[in-house]
């Protein structure tokens, strides 16, 4: 049946343990997994993890929140998605248009890594250090871009998406468990450049992976029986404003709320993220015990998570997860607040990392499999690179502010207190994001009903 304004696609019926232990087996799931971790392995070293190795070399908060703004290459990828989605990769087109991208932008992601390891802060010199971050960023957003393209046209039905969603997780979370727990750890031991040499050599788990994958069936744009080559202006306008004319028609007036709840469901997040690294070298936890943490109960609760929004996602459907997201998202703001208060004691700490990436881990598959059922074959890239960008754009602007912040704040209220208010306040932000998806889900059934 295809999607109207006034019948959207309906959420597919939920399926029993046995039958997803079953699926567990599939050989798309283990690809899925390790792409996952592909996806997932640069993000925080180009981001936190990198706030952590400058904070120990004297850099002020205001600088690495700025730096953070590196991130915004994944929130404008939907400006070269078109790209992605309608021509193949230059020379590894012959692996086919998805998998062809996957593994050039591998090779970037790691020569960007490996660029850093060899660059480094001590020298001073970060605008170069910089450079090759914003190349690994760059290259991982466009990564991001085909992997989830791959994950939404290799599913058959809803319930796959939703296991496939699950597994994409799954292995995102591993490789953000690794970077910014497991490589505290190592560069205990042989220093954060050698770390990020290995980060880099790692990535070849993602090119592994991408062999390993089965191209998905090509689709002609939705809606365009013969597409017209992209280098033409009906070719150019149906690339960049199609997949955004075609959600608008599929979903009516919901499409603006449906927007609005992705571009805020995880803002909370995204503000502290440039923080949280800082915050623990402030309050004197050293990279031995917060990677040790994150690495033991972290990975356990991580995986908790995300096995509860897979599961959710099932059973409850896409809606009512994201719901149940919304609610258990600012408790990870919470629990940093708490810390603060309580200094560098062990039991806190690891009490707040298991809330944290409980509450995270479900967030993010709630988020990934419902935004995964908005989108239409044909415009799978673009839809998701559009999606995926609004979701994050907000958050990563006004994160480059949150040093500002907290700096902002000490004079008021000392710097453990600043961090305290910062991150309460980043919780707040969560009350009006459950209100949005309530009204979201009410008012989707109230249209289907109709």
């Amino acid at each position: 049946m295809t999607a109207t304004a006034a019948n959207p696609a309906p959420e597919k019926a939920p399926i029993g343990w046995r039958q997803v232990l079953r699926s567990l087996r599939q050989r798309k799931v283990l690809v899925m997994l390790l792409l996952g971790f592909s996806s997932g392995l640069p993000f925080l070293l180009t981001g936190n993890t990198l706030g952590f190795w400058l904070r120990e070399g004297g850099a002020d908060l205001a600088t690495i929140g700025f730096l953070s703004w590196i991130g915004l290459a994944y929130s404008l990828k939907m400006f070269w998605a078109p790209l992605v989605d309608r021509l193949d990769a230059p020379i590894l087109g012959m692996l086919g248009r998805r998998r062809g991208w996957m593994v050039l932008s591998q090779l970037l992601v790691g020569a960007g890594l490996i660029g850093m390891a060899a660059v480094g802060p001590d020298g001073g010199d970060l605008w170069v250090l910089g450079g090759f971050a914003l190349l690994a960023a760059f290259a991982s957003a466009t990564q991001d871009i085909v992997v989830d393209a791959w994950r939404i046209e290799s599913a058959h039905d809803g319930a796959e998406q939703g296991l496939l969603s699950a597994a994409y997780q799954t292995g995102y979370r591993a490789a953000m468990l690794a970077t910014d727990s497991l490589i505290l750890l190592l560069a205990a031991g042989i220093g954060w450049q050698s770390s990020y040499g290995v980060a880099g050599a790692v990535m070849a788990v993602g090119i592994v992976a991408t062999l390993m994958a089965t191209e998905p069936m090509r689709h002609a744009p939705a809606g365009d029986a013969s597409a017209a080559p992209l280098w033409t202006p009906v070719g150019l306008f149906d690339a960049i404003v199609g997949p955004l004319l075609s959600f608008l028609r599929t979903y009516g007036a919901l499409s603006i709320l449906m927007l609005l709840v992705v571009m805020t469901f995880r803002l909370g997040d995204f503000m502290i993220g440039p923080m949280i690294n800082p915050f623990y070298v402030d309050l004197g936890l050293t990279k031995e015990v917060v990677g040790a943490v994150r690495a033991s109960v972290g990975l356990w609760a991580s995986l908790a998570g995300i096995a509860l929004g897979g599961l959710a996602s099932v059973r409850l459907g896409f809606r009512r997860t994201l719901v149940l997201g919304a609610v258990l998202g600012p408790f990870s703001n919470l629990a940093f607040s708490v810390m603060a208060f309580s200094g560098p004691d062990i039991g806190v700490f690891t009490a707040a990392i298991i809330v944290d990436n409980i509450a995270t881990g479900f967030a993010g598959v709630a988020l990934t499999a419902y935004m995964s059922s908005l989108t239409s074959l044909g415009y799978t890239a673009t839809q998701y690179a559009l999606l995926s960008s609004l979701y994050t754009v907000l958050g990563k602007v006004l994160k480059g502010f949150s040093g500002q912040m907290v700096q902002g704040l000490e004079p008021v209220a000392g710097q453990m207190g600043a961090y305290a208010l910062f991150f309460a306040g980043t919780a707040a932000i969560g009350i009006p994001v459950v209100a949005l998806c309530l009204f979201l889900d009410r008012a989707a059934s109230r249209q289907r009903a109709a």
